[in-house]
């Protein structure tokens, strides 16, 4: 069983069974010439083959133009001139200043670097202000604390961005008053934006009474609606008062 199909390769056009004869020859070839069907000779074969179909119309190739509802390009449609990525100004890629000077008269590689300098950008940005992330007063919020623990500063959620700040910029010249009047008194001005008051014992009051010897007053005057907390503040004295003192802290609300 042999089936013949059409030129689309779909439709088929007999179906059926041929049988050929055990040796058969196979069948004759007829002359054109002899039998008539068109021009004698060689010249009429030139003729017929040089003459196109339709009486010498041009023949045009079948255009099947796309589906409805369907483009040819289906893919992200470009933006700006098609010659340099988004996010990049430049048409050229600046990382051929680092290549031997034969590569810079290829402008495909010029353009093919484009991609690369468009991801990594960001980071050589980031990487050429590194020194912005360790100045207090510009670094970004979320890395005040970070900044803060460089410096073995234990800084309290509850205080306000711009103190903590202040305090990590004079970090390293409170270290160098820590344990003392004046480094507290600095340390609580910082935070509370006040200038504290610190009352220490005189001697005649030691002399007369020995127990007063390592003991010492801070009296802040505050506004009410000041929101300074008091239990913040008695952990700020007892972080930067020395060991073996006590203080007696005074806050006056006016």
């Amino acid at each position: 069983m042999t089936t013949l199909l059409s030129a689309d390769g779909e439709s088929p056009v007999i179906e059926g069974a041929i049988e050929e004869a055990p040796g058969a020859a196979p069948p004759a070839v007829e002359d054109p010439a002899a039998a008539g069907a068109g021009p004698s000779g060689a010249d009429g074969l030139a003729g017929a083959l040089a003459t196109p179909p339709g009486g010498g119309a041009s023949v045009e190739p079948p255009f099947e133009p796309p589906p409805p509802g369907r483009t040819r390009f289906r893919g992200p449609q470009p933006s700006g001139d098609g010659r340099t990525p988004p996010g990049v100004s430049q048409a050229g890629s600046s990382y051929l200043q680092y290549l031997p000077g034969v590569y810079h008269e290829n402008q495909f590689l010029s353009r093919f670097l484009l991609i690369f300098e468009s991801i990594l950008s960001p980071v050589t940005r980031t990487s050429e202000n590194l020194h912005h992330y360790f100045d207090p007063y510009v670094t970004p919020p979320e890395m005040v604390d970070w900044l803060g623990s460089w410096l073995g500063l234990v800084l309290d959620e509850r205080w306000p961005e711009e103190r903590r700040r202040n305090l990590i910029a004079a970090a390293t010249e409170l270290y160098q008053w820590r344990g003392t009047k004046y480094g507290l008194s600095e340390f609580l001005r910082l935070y509370t934006g006040i200038e504290p008051e610190i009352i220490e014992p005189t001697l005649r009051e030691v002399a007369n009474n020995r127990s007063r010897a390592y003991r010492f007053t801070v009296r802040i005057r505050v506004p009410r609606d000041a929101g300074i907390s008091r239990a913040l503040i008695e952990s700020i004295i007892d972080a930067e008062k020395p060991a073996f003192a006590a203080c007696t802290l005074e806050l006056i609300e006016e």
